[in-house]
């Protein structure tokens, strides 16, 4: 295909809401030594997008400002030292910044294949939540078959995700939600046990279903006001894994029942990480993931496709937050 000069992308014209979203016209870029360039069919559109376009999520030094962290496309470009077979390959990828556009560059580390039996639309909500979930549930939070585990913002992106992977692992998995509409659909998508939040305390709700015993780890999406009750409900020997901080960064910790307990903290951020540590997560995630994706066993939950000149309706639909899975920008170059 014939690359054009320019490209239609979405920016942050300044710190704020959805209504400083802004389409622009820019140069397409150039794939650097180890990219590819691919021509993205959609974007998965994810809450550190929201952050970055609010002014609280930087990206890394020397990244696009481009918004955007996983796209689905066909690679039409190779960098220095990328072999040239990979023309035309339909992929996946993560990337650190500039997926809301028509052309996107990336590392080839960080590229999966986009499964056969997924549209584009599907295969762009898959990069983000997938690498997230694995690297702090399986990797970092070593989650068990048979375990139990208490994933909190079970409809979101992240919480569909681990509630799939959790299933698919063999484990009982809790989890919390905003509505009872919301808390249906997380046990449909195969939560055991879906609390409403809003109604019920989720720590007791965890120790009763538990019979005292609690779960042996938990991924958390809030933090410093969530703290003290995920502890309590945490097993002896428990992983609590914190990747993301809607509640506040700050909690309140008890450390020597902590420390008798033998539990840890632990979290981790995905977007600053090394292409290399990327990269290997990559080869587990297409090692252990992609085989369920083939099987049906993990499907990825859409909520909304927008086109990419709506980006503003995107985002102000997560900034609502009533929607169930990811919101997707369908994108064509």
């Amino acid at each position: 295909m014939t690359i054009p000069a320019q490209m239609s992308a979405a920016f942050a014209a300044r710190p704020g809401g959805p209504e400083v979203l802004e389409i622009r016209s820019v140069p397409v870029p150039q794939p650097a030594a180890g990219e590819v360039l691919i021509a993205v069919e959609a974007a998965g559109i994810n809450r550190p997008d929201a952050k970055q376009r609010a002014g609280n999520y930087a990206p890394p030094p020397g990244v696009t400002q481009i918004l955007g962290l996983e796209v689905a496309g066909r690679i039409v470009g190779c960098g220095p030292g990328v072999d040239d077979a990979m023309m035309g390959t339909d992929v996946c990828a993560l990337v650190a910044g500039g997926g809301y556009a028509q052309y996107c560059t990336a590392p080839v580390p960080q590229l999966l294949p986009k499964p056969e039996r997924l549209s584009w639309t599907e295969a762009a909500a898959l990069p983000e939540t997938t690498f997230t979930v694995w690297a702090n549930l399986f990797d970092i939070g070593r989650l068990k078959m048979g375990e139990r585990v208490l994933i909190h913002g079970g409809t979101s992106g992240i919480g569909t995700t681990a509630i799939q992977l959790a299933k698919a692992a063999g484990c009982w998995v809790a989890t919390t939600a905003g509505s009872q509409h919301k808390v249906e659909r997380a046990r449909e998508i195969g939560a055991d046990l879906a609390i409403d939040y809003r109604q019920d305390d989720f720590c007791q709700a965890v120790l009763n279903a538990t019979k005292g015993e609690g779960v042996h780890a938990i991924l958390d999406l809030v933090c410093a006001d969530y703290m003290d009750r995920n502890l309590r409900c945490l097993a002896d020997d428990g992983r609590l894994i914190v990747v993301s901080f809607l509640g506040g960064a700050v909690g309140s910790v008890d450390f020597q029942t902590l420390a008798k307990r033998r539990q840890t903290i632990c979290g981790s951020t995905l977007r600053p990480r090394s292409i290399t540590d990327k990269g290997r997560l990559a080869q587990e995630i297409r090692t252990h993931v992609w085989p369920l994706v083939e099987r049906g066993l993990y499907v990825p939950v859409i909520n909304s496709v927008h086109p990419l000149e709506n980006v503003r309706d995107a985002h102000q639909e997560m900034e609502d937050g009533r929607h169930v899975g990811k919101i997707v920008l369908s994108v064509k170059p």
